[in-house]
């Protein structure tokens, strides 16, 4: 794939050439959708955009590449920025007619994935740093996202977050690669390591072990999603001799997008994963964390293999055209939105109300 200079002016026809060249990369049936889409869609969405050649800060980076091809380089104004939805399983949502509704709304207006969160329980009574209340309804993420696979078509379906160190990784790698087969290589792979104690203690799980399960469970899964004959061998986890299949549609298995701002979290994010998540937070806070992220980039090895690091915020605030603004200057390239709403109705009202501001 070329990459054009950071100082050069751009056509439309110049920018939908670059676009349409990368629809050429990858092999598989995700790839293949993809490059059908971009066939199709690429023109039509080309045609009314202003064009100019952004270099934003060093953030979503490819950290050993030169600084001109860390970045897509050309911005395309007001297309840049992806719009997603959280919470697709659970309160209002929890309703599988519900779920289904908004997420056909969603795909149906522009928006470029759907969310789960996840705790397997809940401390009852609640107590910091619960999230929820004892009664609030989640769907499993990997049962709710297969429903909604078999109702939508191009929507990408995201976890956000499975906490990977509470799961047997065997088990969950199969959970996920059937989950991107059934959703024909939509699946987004959110992770986490927890914070609940109470969470841990009733599964059984150590809590104290919680980071580095985590990081071998990465490895673990990645295993038998790309070996022809997998074997591992680890501190939590030991195999060999076996096999898991179908393996994941997209290559590699779906993206790993690492949740949380702890040290822990931005080492896993630059070492280990395509991508990070951070969740509820403000410009501020967004800062300290992409800035952290850089500074691990100057120190710690990137597999080739990972591509560039794709960041994603849930916004605390409302959205404002300043706010996705404030989002875009620090490099993210995807908000994935707290729903507004309470009822059906109200969450559709937001799906729309949303697309026409920011995505139509």
């Amino acid at each position: 794939m070329t990459h054009m200079s950071e100082t050069q002016h751009v056509t439309r026809a110049q920018v939908e050439h670059h676009v349409l060249e990368s629809a050429n990369e990858g092999d598989g049936r995700a790839a293949e959708a993809r490059r059908q889409r971009l066939l199709v869609e690429t023109p039509q969405r080309l045609a009314s955009c202003r064009f100019h050649v952004h270099a934003p800060p060093m953030v979503g980076f490819a950290p050993n590449a030169p600084a001109a091809t860390q970045w897509l380089p050309v911005r395309i104004a007001g297309k840049i920025m992806k719009y997603a939805l959280f919470g697709i399983n659970s309160g209002p949502c929890a309703d599988p007619d519900v779920a289904a509704a908004v997420a056909v709304a969603a795909e149906e207006r522009g928006f470029e994935s759907v969310w789960t969160g996840e705790h397997v329980v809940l401390p009852d009574p609640q107590a910091p740093p619960s999230p929820a209340a004892p009664l609030f309804p989640m769907l499993h993420p990997s049962t709710g996202l297969a429903y909604l696979a078999g109702v939508t078509n191009t929507i990408r379906l995201g976890t956000g977050i499975v906490l990977l160190a509470q799961r047997n990784p065997v088990v969950l790698a199969k959970e996920m690669a059937s989950l991107d087969v059934v959703s024909q290589g939509r699946l987004e792979f959110g992770i986490g390591a927890g914070y609940l104690k109470a969470e841990f203690d009733a599964l059984g799980v150590p809590f104290e072990e919680r980071g580095a399960r985590t990081d071998e469970h990465i490895d673990v899964m990645r295993e038998l999603w790309t070996s022809d004959a997998p074997a591992f061998t680890g501190r939590f986890t030991s195999f060999s001799g076996i096999q898991a299949r179908p393996q994941p549609v997209q290559n590699g298995g779906p993206p790993i997008v690492v949740g949380g701002a702890s040290p822990a979290a931005v080492r896993r994010a630059v070492t280990k994963c395509q991508g990070w998540y951070g969740f509820a937070l403000d410009v501020d806070q967004t800062r300290e964390v992409t800035s952290a992220l850089a500074s691990a980039a100057g120190r710690l090895e990137r597999p080739d293999g990972l591509g560039p690091l794709q960041l994603s915020v849930t916004p605390r605030m409302r959205l404002t055209a300043e706010v996705v603004q404030a989002f875009e200057d620090l490099g993210i390239e995807r908000l994935i939105l707290l729903m507004l709403g309470q009822d059906q109705a109200a969450l559709l009202d937001y799906v729309h109300e949303i697309a026409d501001e920011f995505i139509a």
